[in-house]
């Protein structure tokens, strides 16, 4: 049974050939394969619509009407029935394609606008391509991988564009990249000279102006007819305006020359980065290529007698006319440069290839139904109607394997599944075109540039948006202390853990250090050498007194309380030994309760002595009876008196709210303060008080006897000590809540040294000086002034 049927297919531009031969070598296959198709020969019919939207119309309604009469749903010519139509290189005729041929199948080669998945509107619509967001979303990832953030775009002005242009910038915001400008192409069949100059000179304006080294481009190869155009009329320019910059192409977008000799304006698209349709090697189509010759295949068209025309400048002669100048057969198609005629299939042409195979595949199917039936004994007619009624299910559920071993289904929305290619673009001078896979492109072939808005954000930066622009233009502000950014273009500082701090770049966390007045550091050191050298010195003295105890100026005036205050001397001394090293629990209940504690008995006792020496005045009196109060239990009894009280509140202190062992780590940038907190600031400061409340009244009664007649009178010296202790604690308190970590601690360290070698130099240096220097004046008679 022999049957013709019609398939459409379009032409656009001398490259676009390589799609037609693609087509007619599909039809050889398949009829040349006595496994597909026996006893069914394919044929089929070229129109083309010269690039023209309404020419779309007029072609689709030839095919619809046996090409002569042209009155639509009406068609008497049987044998050139039209069974499905390959075809809808651009989007655009897809969709005028399918609203006029309605029922009939159509299988698009290279239509990627995302509504003609809409099934409901184009029920019987089926792509060869995957969808066109699939694309849009590689190039998000393809500029995301090489941080290209301030990008252009080009796009047809038509609604594939638009289309475009919109989804993909939705997604650039979304993955915060940035638009530096937007360009839209004239299409070039409706545009006149005069549009064309004015495209021109905007084109050139918005590339000179732009730092965007990134360009997307989306159209097809009108598009790129009207952009190399711009560039033929503004060589100088288009030279100056598009150094640097980089291209990535949407598969529509495909290089191609007028002819042999226009190829030279596409070199500034030399390593382009380009979506393509996938494809692969299809066994016999190159050697196809090279032995094709028109007059050997008569394809009775216009068609390759243009082609050889344009790109060979010969005729091709099919009669006896020699008007014309011949084509010989040296003409060979892999002598074309790449720019005008490939040697490899494009995707298209897989497209279209596959397109053929799918109809075949089909028609075998339905074939094969047939023959099945006529076994079964059931009328049935393998004709137009029942092919019509069947072809619609059987390609959505089609499956089979090509010559080049892929398998070629549709989804569930009737699109191809075969993805697309991300190649790297060489022009070379000669012509030669070469797309090589990104994934086998050598690294050192080319460095990348960048595109971006603003310069990148180091580590240890943030970005700062700057006012009024958009997210991709903004300012590097450093990371504050206890922050940090440890990626590039970090779009906020992250904060470190409590324990840690930043690092002097601001680019990572490192444990913070631990502060705390330690022996090992100069200022530890030198307090706790004062310390015991201090500790030292008192302890000699009480040895002296206590070896010259029997002496006038040992027993005057208590000598027991003598003692106290001596031992209470030595711990004042050896006290700041608890501020000095790491603190701990123990160490932090006993600081300020034990500073307090002993420092209130060396005050008592201070108090008790400056007591004493009044009352010894008034006992030496005439008739006076205060010589009862001289025993040393009521000296005693002061210094006990004063001390509980002291005790007292140190006991509610520690019951209440005692001190504890804390870590700051706020205070000080980048360090963790080992310190003891108070617990009650109240108590601490109830403790300092009550000591200088004895202090104030030791040196008040000092003060006022401090002219009685003794020729050693020792309240002299307890008010200049009393003024020398309450001048170091008055300093202290300001001093002390202005500083932090280890230079708090230095300076109660400080207050409890120079206060308590205050007491101890006034009071006994003076003694000490009698005692060993001067013994002669170590008797009774030197101490008592005789009265007139």
């Amino acid at each position: 049974i022999q049957m013709e049927e019609a398939i459409c297919f379009w032409l656009v531009l001398p490259k676009n050939i390589q799609h037609f031969l693609a087509f007619w070598f599909a039809i050889i296959e398949v009829n040349k394969n006595p496994k597909l198709l026996p006893n069914v020969t394919l044929g089929f019919r070229l129109l083309d619509n010269l690039c023209d939207g309404r020419l779309t119309y007029f072609t689709t309604m030839q095919l619809l009407t046996s090409g002569g009469v042209r009155t639509n749903n009406y068609n008497c010519d049987t044998k050139n029935s039209v069974l499905a139509i390959v075809g809808g290189l651009a989007s655009e005729n897809s969709i005028e394609i399918s609203n006029i041929a309605s029922t009939y199948k159509m299988l698009s080669y290279g239509s990627f606008d995302p509504v003609l998945s809409d099934k409901t509107r184009f029920p019987f619509f089926y792509r060869m391509v995957p969808n066109e967001v699939m694309q849009i979303k590689g190039v998000i990832q393809l500029l995301l991988h090489f941080s290209w953030k301030w990008v252009g775009l080009i796009a047809p002005d038509d609604h594939s564009g638009e289309t475009f242009v919109q989804t993909l910038k939705g997604l650039l915001t979304q993955h915060n990249l940035c638009v530096a400008f937007t360009h839209s192409i004239l299409a070039i069949t409706s545009a006149s000279d005069t549009d064309i100059e004015k495209e021109a000179a905007k084109m050139y304006h918005t590339f000179s102006q732009t730092k965007a080294n990134v360009v997307v481009v989306c159209g097809d190869s009108q598009s790129l007819m009207l952009f190399t155009f711009w560039i033929d009329v503004n060589y100088q320019g288009a030279q100056m305006a598009l150094v640097g910059k980089v291209w990535i192409m949407n598969a529509q977008w495909d290089f191609t020359a007028v002819d042999s000799q226009s190829f030279w304006s596409l070199k500034h698209f030399h390593g382009a980065l380009a979506f393509t349709i996938h494809t692969a090697v299809v066994p016999g189509f190159q050697d196809f290529l090279k032995a094709f010759n028109p007059q050997r295949y008569h394809p009775k068209d216009v068609f390759m007698k243009e082609f050889y025309k344009k790109v060979f400048h010969c005729g091709v002669i099919y009669s006896d006319r020699t008007s014309e100048i011949r084509c010989s057969t040296e003409e060979h198609l892999e002598s074309l440069p790449g720019a005008v005629f490939e040697m490899s299939m494009s995707g298209q042409s897989y497209s279209a290839y596959n397109a053929v195979h799918v109809i075949a595949h089909v028609l075998h199917e339905m074939h094969l139904s047939t023959s099945k039936h006529i076994k079964l004994g059931k009328r049935s007619r393998f004709g137009l109607r029942n092919v019509q009624q069947q072809l619609h299910h059987m390609l959505r559920n089609i499956r089979f394997n090509n010559s080049a071993g892929e398998e070629i289904f549709f989804n569930e929305h009737q699109e191809s599944t075969t993805g697309y290619d991300i190649v790297n673009c060489y022009v070379f001078p000669n012509g030669s075109l070469i797309r090589a896979k990104i994934g086998i492109m050598d690294a050192h072939t080319s460095a990348l540039p960048r595109s971006v808005c603003s310069e990148s954000c180091h580590p240890g930066y943030s970005q700062r948006i700057q006012e009024g622009k958009q997210v991709c233009c903004y300012d590097c502000t450093p990371c504050p202390e206890g922050m940090i950014s440890n990626q590039t273009d970090a779009d906020h500082c992250d904060r470190c853990l409590n324990e840690q701090r930043s690092n002097q770049e601001r680019n990572q966390c490192i444990p913070k250090v631990i502060h705390f007045l330690s022996y090992e550091e100069p200022l530890g050191m030198a307090s706790a050498t004062c310390s015991l050298m201090l500790s030292l010195v008192t302890a000699l003295i009480l040895q002296i007194f206590i070896k010259h105890q029997d002496t006038p100026i040992v027993k005057a005036n208590n000598r027991d309380i003598t003692y106290i205050l001596l031992v209470s001397l030595l711990f004042c001394f050896l006290c700041p030994l608890l501020f000095i090293g790491r603190p701990g629990k123990v160490t932090c209940l006993l600081r300020q309760t034990t500073f307090g504690l002993i420092f209130s008995a060396a005050v008592s006792s201070l108090l008790a002595k400056t007591i004493t020496v009044v009352l010894a005045f008034k006992a030496t009196q005439p008739g006076s009876n205060m010589r009862k109060w001289l025993r040393k239990r009521v000296a005693n009894s002061i210094v006990l008196f004063c001390f509980l009280g002291q005790f007292v509140i140190c006991t509610v202190w520690l019951g209440a709210n005692p001190p504890f062992l804390s870590l700051d780590m706020h205070s000080e940038s980048g360090q963790i303060i080992v310190q003891c907190d108070e617990g009650s600031v109240t108590m601490f400061y109830c403790v300092l008080s009550y000591m200088g409340l004895l202090a104030i009244i030791s040196f008040l009664v000092a003060f006022l006897a401090r002219n009685l007649p003794d020729s050693f009178n020792e309240a002299k010296f307890i008010t200049f000590s009393m003024l020398v202790f309450c001048s170091v604690w008055v300093c202290f308190v300001p001093t002390y809540l202005s500083t932090k970590g280890k230079y708090m601690v230095a300076v109660e360290i400080f207050s409890i040294l120079a206060s308590a070698a205050g007491l101890l130099g006034c009071i006994f240096f003076p003694k000490c000086y009698i005692v060993i220097l001067k013994p002669n004046l170590n008797t009774k008679g030197h101490l008592i002034r005789k009265f007139d």
